[in-house]
């Protein structure tokens, strides 16, 4: 038997912290520069939405089919190279593809695979770290390191050469991903963790129910600032590399919030941070209103990042994991990443190409505002009872 602290010290941190990486370092290409190769191929802003709308939506229904695989059969990163894999071979087509409706179908297929991969990573991660989880912003970490890297490096790139060799980074972050798969073991599934049937009365419970709405809502509030926070800018005046910056800063505040997220579950209680982490975020909502021709404003703005995702990431999962465990891992993580980036990402991005095309981003950031609101009237009402 291994002490918790010796556990600890044989967890594969480098190689997990690697897969964050490139996981992340892909989503640093696509945020902040999807939105901008679509534009240069002549969709509109409804046409954007659309698609966005498909790349995080296949996390409604992916991330349960994988999760049920691996809970099934106790091979987590065995399924995560199916995923990687097939994800891999798909974005081949954005090379040669360049309309609306190949685009979708390219997006579809990739993202499918792409988002049934991370909840099964999360939740193997976990595993790994045990009773040790307030440790896991310590690897996670190295996802937003990867994302800044993305978004300084090819900020740089696609201001000097434009977006044309975008499909081929894709592609080559895709290659890195699933090598990078390759370098973990799975873990034995042990006799004690069959099939347990409590799951779904887990899932019931108020608890999860009204963090389900709240990761929704946060998610959901999201739409407009990763579909057309850059193209706002550009409007404004803003280059390219100024804006990979302000989405690195972004990133860089999140960071910190990883690097303590032990100290702050050591003091604080779930619900409070996810409270605070829904007060910044309404915050952050308004600034990108009124505050979009300085600078300055911007720059405190993307500083607010650390609460919008990184707080409230972080405490969801750890809550999660505090709720879902053993055979039931998996999938806790899936519904999470289901209701949070899946739905509420898929709606986000649909609703924030209606309302931008009906309103600007007046209309979208407003909306993004008032979905906040609720989620934190939820959060006040029904996280109450949460003690962990």
């Amino acid at each position: 038997m291994h002490t918790p602290s010796e556990s600890l010290a044989r967890l594969p941190a480098a190689r997990l912290s690697s897969y964050y990486f490139f996981y992340f370092t892909l989503f640093g290409t696509l945020l902040p520069f999807f939105g901008l190769y679509m534009q240069s191929l002549g969709f509109s802003a409804w046409q954007i939405g659309q698609v966005m709308a498909v790349l995080i939506g296949t996390k409604i229904v992916a991330p349960y089919i994988w999760g049920w695989l691996a809970d099934q059969t106790g091979h987590m990163i065995r399924w995560v190279r199916v995923c990687i894999g097939f994800a891999t071979l798909a974005s081949v087509g954005l090379l040669w593809t360049h309309s609306f409706e190949g685009v979708l179908l390219v997006v579809a297929l990739f993202s499918f695979f792409w988002h049934g991969g991370l909840p099964l990573f999360e939740a193997y991660t976990f595993s790994q770290l045990g009773s040790q989880k307030a440790r896991y912003g310590k690897v996670r970490l190295w996802g937003s390191i990867g994302f800044i890297v993305a978004v300084l490096a090819l900020g740089e790139l696609f201001t000097r050469w434009g977006l044309a060799g975008f499909p081929w980074v894709i592609l080559g972050l895709f290659v890195a991903l699933w090598l990078t798969s390759w370098t973990l073991k799975d873990q034995p599934k042990k006799e004690s963790e069959g099939t347990d049937n409590r799951f779904w009365g887990i899932a019931r419970s108020p608890v999860v129910l009204s963090l389900l709405a709240v990761s929704f809502l946060i998610q959901f509030s999201h739409g407009t600032y990763y579909n057309f926070f850059s193209i706002d800018l550009v409007s404004y005046g803003y280059s390219k590399s100024l804006i990979a910056g302000l989405w690195a800063l972004g990133v860089t505040a999140e960071i910190f919030v990883f690097f303590w997220m032990v100290h702050l579950f050591s003091r604080y209680r779930v619900r409070a941070l996810i409270i605070a982490s829904l007060v910044l975020t309404l915050i952050r909502w308004q600034l990108n209103i009124w505050g979009v021709e300085s600078l300055s404003v911007m720059m405190f703005a993307q500083l607010l990042h650390a609460a919008s995702f990184g707080l409230f990431h972080a405490a969801a999962l750890h809550l999660i994991d505090s709720l879902f465990y053993g055979a039931n891992r998996g999938r806790g993580q899936a519904i999470y990443a289901t209701a949070s980036q899946g739905l509420g990402g898929a709606l986000g991005a649909l609703g924030a190409g209606l309302t931008w095309t009906l309103g600007g981003a007046m209309l979208s950031y407003m909306a993004s505002s008032f979905a906040v609101l609720i989620g934190l009237m939820i959060a006040w009402r029904w996280l109450r009872p949460v003690t962990v």
